[in-house]
């Protein structure tokens, strides 16, 4: 069985990068975390993220991601998980953006942000045909488990860049500032995009392309 060249690696790597920075959930939660608790908790979040997003990696290198995609039962039951914790995001964002001046940020311990990660990509059942996506992109039948683990790997790498990227890059003093005096507007349209990403997935019907 044949290995993966560089041509087949710069493939995939390309096309996971597209769909990995895509201001989709995972990545404006980050932002919003790192916005409103900074650095380091933004890191944490971007941790559990990128657990949660190699967890699908896992499944599609060893094909069960095939054997999902076929699972109406299993598709329904991520599809409410998702849909549910994202509304429930659209609402606690929405309460913050009404209240009025300063609001302190709440004191949660650093591993329920690490979990809140996890669960946000465990829960997206979209994670999983992006895998597959990218990976078929430059695999082949000819290639051997050697091959799909170096692809998983590389692009459970690119995954956990690019969240820490939104982390680093939300979490800069500027941003912070800038959040500071546009709060409640940035806050309302986070809230807005979490309800119709959420709504989006309970009422989406079939796989995504």
């Amino acid at each position: 069985m044949a290995g993966l060249d560089l041509g087949n690696l710069g493939a995939i790597a390309a096309a996971f990068v597209v769909v990995a920075s895509s201001p989709g959930p995972a990545n404006l939660a980050t932002a919003s975390v790192a916005l409103t608790q900074g650095q380091r908790t933004a890191l944490i979040f971007a941790a559990g993220l990128s657990l949660g997003l190699a967890f699908w990696g896992v499944l599609a290198a060893l094909g069960l991601g095939a054997v999902l995609r076929a699972s109406e039962t299993a598709l329904v039951v991520l599809k409410l998980a998702g849909g549910t914790y994202l509304l429930w995001l659209a609402w606690q964002t929405g309460r913050s953006a009404l209240k009025g001046g300063d609001v302190r940020a709440p004191d949660i311990p650093p591993g329920r942000w690490f979990l809140r990660g996890v669960l946000l990509n465990l829960s997206n059942p979209k994670a999983v045909f992006a895998w597959m996506a990218a990976l078929s992109v430059g695999m082949g039948p000819e290639q051997g488990g050697a091959a799909v683990l170096t692809a998983t790997l590389m692009c459970a790498a690119i995954g956990t860049l690019n969240a820490c990227t939104w982390a680093l890059l939300f979490s800069r003093p500027r941003m912070m500032t800038g959040y500071r005096r546009l709060r409640r507007g940035i806050e309302a349209g986070f809230s807005a995009f979490f309800a119709l990403a959420g709504l989006r997935l309970l009422f989406w019907r079939g796989a995504p392309v």
